[in-house]
């Protein structure tokens, strides 16, 4: 009989499997559970960008692409960055087109990190950055970020834990899971520690065009000197509602996309052909989208952030992304007890805070990226859990 545990790579069966898709397959195998776990827009793509892609199927448009991506939807890619964030791109050299955000963040960590190096990774925040850094035998470093500082970086935070292995800088903002932004002065400060500790930045910007209150979204590349120290990661997915089309690219200098590119054409070969010819139509014609989808998720924010403070939760006000963050350690339930309690009781599906790092341990994620109708039943129904926990605890004192 073979022992595959001596044939399998010991960091690959080391690394956890996501404490998202836990909750969210427990939750399938449930009848009449309403999920508010998975970060996806609830909007189906815009018809004129499906209609880009099945015209491009209709017209037999179904060979490879070049590795790098069509150049005219690059050149799309360097339009929009320049329009909306203020930063140019040479769409030949410096943009990369991959299979999702998350392609993009795996290779510029397999192409800046090794073993001896240190990956600095605020948390909460997505599940991928630590076990890919993990996978390249760098060194990932946690910064706990906190809720009294609306869970933002600070340059504080970032030099406390900077040694001489220190590489690469993680900036996970609008963040998954806690809704924090970043502000333009905030990142100019965390700019002078980069360039003072000569490190290179992963700035994770895919949730760029959801933000809210005002404040529009400040990349990392666009502060002075960055952007030749700044892999930008962006998609499709979040701000088109293209998440199916598995498709994102990787912004920055060029001797580090033609790295880039090289694991790209090994690994990948080439990004979707249908999803680039759609992405070409979103990104010339889908402004309007974008405002409509966000205009959406403004409404269903201010519900649930309402009904959280109405309910006692303690809950900072997010202003990006589509995710609220509620502090449960009140009702005295590990975040894994909480979110099991509830679905069980109640059929709602949310995530563990402590999914997204230690740090969230006694938190909970709430995705908003769901009809206002959903919401509230959904609401409803957690308020009713909070009660009769309150009347339990009561009970038992």
């Amino acid at each position: 009989m073979i022992d595959y545990q001596q044939m399998l790579n010991k960091k690959i069966v080391d690394i956890k499997p996501s404490g998202i898709r836990k909750f969210f397959d427990i939750a399938n195998e449930m009848d009449n559970v309403i999920s508010l776990s998975v970060g996806e827009p609830d909007f189906q793509t815009p018809w004129h960008v499906r209609q880009a892609g099945i015209e491009s199927l209709e017209m037999g448009r179904t060979w490879y692409t070049p590795n790098r991506g069509f150049t005219k939807l690059r050149q799309e890619i360097s339009k929009y960055f320049e329009r909306r964030f203020s930063v140019s791109y040479d769409p030949e050299t410096q943009v990369l087109v991959t299979v999702g955000g998350s392609e993009a963040i795996d290779a510029a960590l397999r192409c800046l990190a090794g073993p001896g190096d240190e990956v600095l990774i605020p948390q909460p925040s997505f599940v991928c950055y630590e076990p890919l850094t993990i996978m390249t035998g760098a060194t990932p470093v946690i910064i706990e970020t906190k809720m009294e500082d609306e869970f933002r970086l600070t340059v504080e935070e970032i030099e406390e834990k900077i040694t001489d292995k220190t590489k690469i800088l993680i900036l996970p903002f609008p963040n998954n899971p806690t809704g924090a932004i970043m502000e333009r002065e905030q990142l100019e400060e965390i700019a002078k520690v980069v360039e003072k500790h000569n490190l290179m930045v992963i700035s994770d910007e895919i949730y760029s065009e959801l933000t809210y209150g005002g404040k529009n979204h400040v990349s990392f590349a666009s502060i002075d000197n960055m952007k030749e120290r700044t892999i930008v990661v962006n998609g499709f997915s979040k701000s088109y509602a293209m998440t199916g089309w598995r498709l994102g690219y990787a912004l920055g200098p060029k001797p580090i996309i033609d790295q880039l590119t090289k694991l790209h054409q090994y690994g990948i070969m080439s990004a979707p052909t249908t999803a680039q010819y759609a992405a070409i139509e979103a990104l010339r014609n889908g402004d309007a989208d974008i405002e409509e989808m966000r205009s959406q998720y403004e409404m269903r924010r201010r519900l649930v952030v309402g009904s959280f403070d109405r309910m006692g939760l303690e809950c900072f006000e997010p202003l990006g992304a589509f995710y609220v963050f509620p502090c449960i350690k009140s009702t005295g339930l590990s975040s894994e007890e909480f979110c099991t309690r509830l679905l069980n009781s109640k059929r709602i599906a949310v995530v563990p805070g402590n999914a997204f790092g230690e740090s969230g341990e006694g938190y909970v994620r709430v995705s908003y990226s769901y009809s206002l109708k959903h919401l509230s039943t959904a609401l409803g129904r957690i308020e009713e859990f909070l009660k009769e926990l309150k009347e339990e605890q009561k009970n038992n004192d």
